[in-house]
């Protein structure tokens, strides 16, 4: 189904047919009618985090800023779901066209700008949501553009607070190049202050609550092999609780001749495949081996998920190579994954 639909949002506006999309998800939904767009995902469990994931195969955050497709989304087999970037007051983000289609790479650029109705309206959108099945969420966290650096950890703070009940897991996202200043956040020092700040949070959020929630840190792929060991080094000392590599990139491997190439903002897709992984089999061998990994960038077949979980990574997440295969995708990744798993001396990869 999505094949046939495809042609018609290509000739839309990226950002335009991201919407429809989404509207449409949600009325197939309503209808019963999603097992039309993807078959039926045998569950293939997995333990990390401390939680217990139906498959190894998630959605990463971007696609639904606000918690409004909840529902559909997590009924199309995903093994969990991510949310946001959220942040503590409502912003419009960037101003428009901000997100662009580059087909022939499996691409996308967009400059969203973390735009979002703000964490109370989120907040309420996952507490009416009725989740079927047993996928789980996760909720990423920002700061509003217009907080410097100096205060950010109080608007992380803030959305820690209001999501800490609902999420299965917390993502602290400090790498979106559409945010002016925040990969700064990254340096090793204010690194360390912020998440040492969200850690001392975390538990005592954990003992008023009564669960622990684990919280992961997102980083870039445009980090020097420094700055990716500083990192490491920052994150196992403070015991975070996972890593998710990568975010989009600023660079533009292998579209640098598309005439779409100078448009600002993250870049993600098929060509960012290749530096997300790097950056992930190098967190994985200065991380300590407890921290798991989420491996997300380029994601457009089994193999490729096959790709990051021997680069190292425990999950992976997807979201542009959904733009261009539809959800199909996901279960060809956890199909991929499952035979690497039953054929650890390599069986076949891509599918039959």
């Amino acid at each position: 189904m999505y094949s046939l639909a495809r042609p018609f949002l290509f000739a839309l506006d990226a950002e335009r047919a991201h919407g429809l999309s989404l509207q449409a998800l949600d009325r197939a939904h309503r209808a019963d009618l999603l097992g039309h767009l993807a078959k039926p995902i045998a569950p293939m469990p997995v333990r990390t985090l401390g939680l217990q994931f139906p498959n190894p195969v998630g959605l990463a955050a971007g696609l639904d800023k606000n918690g409004d497709h909840l529902e559909a989304l997590m009924a199309l087999g995903f093994g969990f779901v991510e949310i946001g970037t959220i942040t503590p007051r409502p912003q419009e983000g960037n101003p428009k066209p901000r997100m662009f289609r580059l087909p022939r790479q499996q691409a996308v650029i967009n400059r969203m700008g973390f735009n979002n109705a703000g964490v109370d309206v989120l907040v309420q959108n996952v507490a009416r949501a009725r989740r079927r099945g047993d996928g789980l969420l996760g909720i990423n966290i920002g700061k509003n553009k217009d907080t410097p650096n100096a205060s950010a950890a109080e608007d992380y703070l803030h959305c820690l607070e209001k999501v800490y009940p609902l999420a299965d897991y917390v993502t602290v996202n400090i790498s979106s190049p559409n945010t002016a200043g925040l990969r700064e956040l990254q340096e090793e020092q204010a690194l360390r202050q912020l998440i040492g700040i969200l850690r001392e949070a975390q538990e005592r959020l954990a003992a008023r609550h009564g669960k622990r929630v684990p919280m992961l840190v997102k980083v870039a792929p445009d980090l020097s092999d420094s700055d990716i060991d500083s990192a490491a080094r920052v994150l196992g000392e403070l015991q975070v609780d996972g890593v998710i590599a990568t975010n989009t990139t600023v660079a533009r491997p292998m579209v640098d001749t598309h005439k779409l190439a100078r448009e600002t903002g993250g870049l993600s897709g098929a060509p960012l495949l290749g530096q997300s992984t790097l950056v992930l089999r190098r967190l994985r061998t200065r991380l300590p081996d407890h921290i798991p990994l989420i491996g997300v960038g380029g994601i457009t077949s089994g193999a490729d998920a096959v790709a990051k979980m021997s680069a190292g990574a425990s999950l992976v997440q997807l979201y542009s190579g959904l733009v261009f295969r539809g959800p199909a995708l996901i279960g060809e990744c956890v199909e991929a994954i499952r035979r690497r798993r039953d054929h650890p001396s390599g069986g076949p990869i891509a599918p039959p």
